[in-house]
């Protein structure tokens, strides 16, 4: 049995109303979290929520492209070590997110989260 770390589930259409409630305030925490949980699940030192968030905005978003690539490799990888189905998504998130549907791609990355928490 993997170590989640304490993650926890997180409801995800409650989560894009918040940010559609608070004008994607509540967004920047869930990218924080998100980011966060993939990090630990996935041990990828890359992914420090704090850090791609300040990156993002530093670069004007640039680098939020490359952080939700970062993402559907780093679910890949986590899920596979923990001998769950998987399919790498990093191209699918990197194209979201290329056409401002970030949102969706924390939706995604939420769902993948919530898939390896329940498996244990």
């Amino acid at each position: 049995m993997q170590n989640n770390y304490g993650i926890k589930e997180r409801n995800i259409p409650v989560s894009i109303i918040l940010s559609i409630v608070t004008c994607g305030i509540y967004a920047i925490y869930w990218f924080i979290c998100v980011t966060d949980d993939m990090g630990k699940l996935s041990n990828d030192t890359r992914l420090s929520g704090g850090v791609c968030f300040l990156l993002t905005l530093v670069t004007c978003g640039l680098y939020g492209i490359y952080w939700a690539y970062l993402m559907g490799k780093a679910s890949y990888n986590a899920k596979t070590a923990r001998n769950l189905p998987a399919s790498d998504n990093s191209v699918i998130y990197l194209i979201l997110e290329i056409f401002g549907l970030g949102l969706i791609v924390y939706a995604l990355a939420q769902n993948e989260i919530n898939d390896m928490v329940k498996a244990n």
